[in-house]
């Protein structure tokens, strides 16, 4: 399991999750080559925080939030994103509404009157 790309992220425990996050940190930041003492100040967190944070051990999510923030990764919280949907019968709905009506011509109808028969 030390190819991560092929990973099954399911298959791990919440401490392995955890660890995995806290490496995705680490590797950003010295991808950046910043300090834990610059980051965490950037971030608005303690450096023993950010410390906890990139060995695996919990913090809370507003932590995770302002060290992405800093890290200019905010996108990996696109998927949380809840779209609005519309359902199948609205769809529907909505595709009658943007018909084209047919025009009557009213004064058609008054040269055609209604036969006896």
């Amino acid at each position: 399991m030390n190819d991560k790309s092929s990973m099954d992220i399911t298959q791990l425990s919440d401490t392995a999750i955890l660890q995995l996050i806290g490496d995705f940190v680490k590797r950003k930041r010295m991808d950046l080559n910043k300090t834990q003492d610059t980051l965490s100040y950037e971030a608005g967190i303690s450096r023993s925080t950010l410390s906890l944070l990139e060995r695996g051990e919990k913090v809370n999510l507003i932590t995770l939030i302002q060290v992405l923030r800093v890290l200019d990764q905010l996108q990996l919280l696109e998927i949380f994103e809840v779209k609005q949907q519309i359902s199948p019968i609205e769809y529907i709905k909505l595709q009658k509404k943007h018909e084209r009506q047919r025009v009557r011509n009213s004064d058609m109808a008054a040269d055609n009157p209604p036969s006896e028969w």
